[in-house]
């Protein structure tokens, strides 16, 4: 997964290995030796088969080392640390995925993710608005202006972090996803110390949301919910749930740019969106791969024989292109998903580990979308940037900047 050719065109790398065969030896970050899943039938079939497991000593006789401390060691998380990375509600398999997850679907229900659009609405027709102001050289930087504090202040204000925060939140997700040692270091015992004060601060005053949700449930189930798991589910939350959807907002702005065939589509009939935001999520969602998965038992997968145990990594992006299952894969179509019709897409996941956050990420992009191009209908990639600035990080498609002439 470190291959230079694969982190600079996940697309085409992983396209290839899905033509190569269904189910094909790799190696992990670490070296990990695992099997790469790359056809949209096999990915989906395995996100749900409970065969599977996403915690390896969940795996029936497995006493060893747990494959996953690899990482914590190339990152230097220290030990007592590390169960906040590895023990969260993505890493977790039933019946606690089923205890964490049944505690916090209220929360992002879609009834309720629904309610919160006037506010995302609100936030986004500020940042908008003071978006000509942080131009430098004429152009803006969608991702830093707009994007991230977009993403940022929305899933906070949901899960209860107090805004004067959002700043260090953002800065703690960036040293995170930079898979740097040294910026990890000195950030991620800050974090954690935070959330376990922020904790005993607003069990003195409960509110209405999430986080205040989590300590009810934990005085009303007899503290079947540890303080660590809860620091673990908010940092999950707040910090999964920003990044995804601000790289969401940034890839699907890019993508529409670049192919204004599709931007005037959108423009000619504004109710395309929802459909549109499924394609772009298809078409260049930052998560790339799903979380390694191990076999419970010998078993075949895709014709290959595959040993209990064993690493699975089912590749998200491959399966969004497989030519076995979308026709012409390659071409960006916001009219692909059908109005009524289920998720043609793994861009999210499927299974008991579908994303939590998939409303709220496709309702920030719809909003985003669609208040970006009615405030600036002249919106422009900046000249001088041939080549959009990406980020060369395994399993995600992420920019590290967008630059933009407004043109309102």
């Amino acid at each position: 997964m470190m291959d230079p050719d694969l982190l600079a065109d996940p697309f085409g790398g992983y396209g290839r290995l899905r033509e190569q065969g269904p189910a094909v030896r790799g190696r992990f970050v670490d070296g990990t030796p695992v099997w790469f899943v790359t056809r949209y039938d096999d990915v989906r079939a395995t996100l749900r088969d409970p065969r599977f497991v996403n915690t390896p000593s969940n795996v029936p006789g497995e006493g060893g080392a747990d494959p996953r401390e690899g990482m914590m060691e190339l990152l230097k998380v220290p030990e007592h640390l590390r169960v906040y990375l590895l023990g969260s509600i993505l890493d977790s398999d039933p019946p606690d995925h089923t205890r964490l997850r049944r505690l916090v679907t209220r929360a992002f229900a879609a009834r309720r993710i629904l309610d919160l659009r006037p506010d995302i609405e609100r936030i986004a027709d500020r940042l908008l608005v003071e978006l000509p102001h942080r131009a430098e050289d004429g152009a803006v930087d969608l991702l830093e202006h707009f994007a991230y504090p977009l993403s940022i202040t929305v899933i906070c204000e949901l899960v209860g972090i107090p805004a004067a925060d959002l700043d260090r939140w953002r800065e703690w997700g960036g040293d995170l996803v930079s898979m740097r040692p040294e910026r990890l270091q000195h950030s991620f015992p800050v974090m954690i110390d935070y959330c376990h004060e922020l904790i005993e601060q607003r069990r003195t005053a409960l509110r209405g949301d999430l986080l205040s949700e989590l300590i009810r449930a934990q005085d009303d189930d007899g503290g079947r919910l540890s303080d660590i798991e809860m620091v673990t589910m908010v940092l999950t939350l707040v910090l999964a749930g920003h990044e995804t959807s601000a790289h969401l907002i940034g890839n699907s702005t890019a993508a529409l740019l670049t192919h204004p065939d599709q931007l005037a589509l959108l423009r000619n009939d504004p109710a395309l969106l929802p459909r549109a935001v499924h394609e772009l999520m298809r078409w260049c969602g930052s998560v790339h791969v799903a979380r390694l998965r191990y076999a419970t038992e010998d078993l075949e997968l895709a014709g290959k024989p595959i040993a209990r145990g064993d690493a699975v990594q089912l590749v998200l992006v491959s399966a969004n292109f497989d030519p076995r299952h979308y026709t012409d894969p390659d071409r960006l179509d916001i009219t692909r998903q059908q109005d009524g019709q289920a998720e043609n897409h793994v861009g999210f996941g499927h299974g008991i580990h579908y994303c939590l956050g998939a409303t709220l990420a496709r309702q920030e992009g719809e909003v985003a979308l669609a208040q970006l191009l009615k405030r600036y209908p002249d919106l422009a990639l900046a000249e001088g940037d041939p080549e959009l600035d990406r980020a060369r990080l395994p399993g995600s498609w992420r920019l590290n900047s967008l630059r933009l002439r407004l043109r309102p």
